[in-house]
């Protein structure tokens, strides 16, 4: 797969053979909420404290490799919104960083996503939630999709997942799953015991997800890559 050669023609990934999965550790996004200056009005000055340093979003760990699976589509429109007519599931807001391993973001980064939708069923004929974008000038990205739901597939029962690969300008590609939290609200399912079940599920590549009401849920991961081979 290469970065450079069909970008102006289609920005796409080109597929690539791949064998293995990269036994890696990923650095955890934290987010930290803040309190602005009405949250002290009613406190004695003596109760104030001083502002809490920021949690490091990146570690500078790579973020853990996992199988590509059996249904990826070349060619993905390039989108952040792959969301199509028919989509009734779990709405799902998912933005992050894409960072490389001294921490630095990374712009122009190329991310494919695709997943199943809320029957546990993938678009093999169209690209329906498949679609692929690049980051912004901070190294950022945004995806509007919704919540898969499991399935069962060659590996036996998969957990709720979102496929992905990832490459910097010229870099290697990173091919991996990203997972939902256990506590995770969506089609009566219950994602503690999936992701229990799931053999291929990796925790550090859990999403930071945050519920939002009206059955709709932001979440957060981070990408660490090697831009070199």
């Amino acid at each position: 797969m290469r970065y450079g050669d069909e970008k102006s023609s289609r920005r796409a990934f080109i597929k690539t053979t791949s064998a293995g999965v990269t036994s890696v550790a990923i650095g955890a996004t934290a987010l930290a909420a803040s309190a602005g200056p009405a949250a002290f009005a009613t406190e004695p000055a003596t109760a104030r404290r001083l502002p809490l340093a920021v949690t490091p979003a990146c570690s500078g760990h790579e973020t853990p490799a996992s199988i590509e699976g059996p249904l990826f589509k070349p060619r993905s429109p390039e989108r952040s919104d792959v969301r199509t007519p028919g989509v009734r599931g779990v709405r799902l807001d998912l933005g992050g960083v894409v960072y490389d391993t001294a921490c630095t973001p990374l712009p122009e980064t190329l991310i494919e996503f695709w997943q199943c939708d809320q029957n546990g069923d993938y678009d093999t004929s169209g690209f329906s939630l498949r679609g692929h974008q690049y980051t912004d000038s901070r190294g950022g990205y945004l995806l509007r999709t919704i919540i898969p739901r499991d399935y069962w597939g060659r590996w036996g029962q998969r957990a709720p997942h979102i496929h992905t690969q990832v490459q910097s300008p010229g870099g290697p590609v990173l091919i991996t799953q990203l997972y939902f939290p256990d506590d995770t609200e969506a089609y009566g399912r219950d994602f503690a015991a999936l992701n229990a079940a799931d053999r291929l599920l990796n925790r550090a590549c859990t999403i930071g997800l945050t519920a939002q009401g009206d059955a709709h849920y932001s979440g957060t991961f981070d990408f660490v890559l090697k831009t070199t081979a």
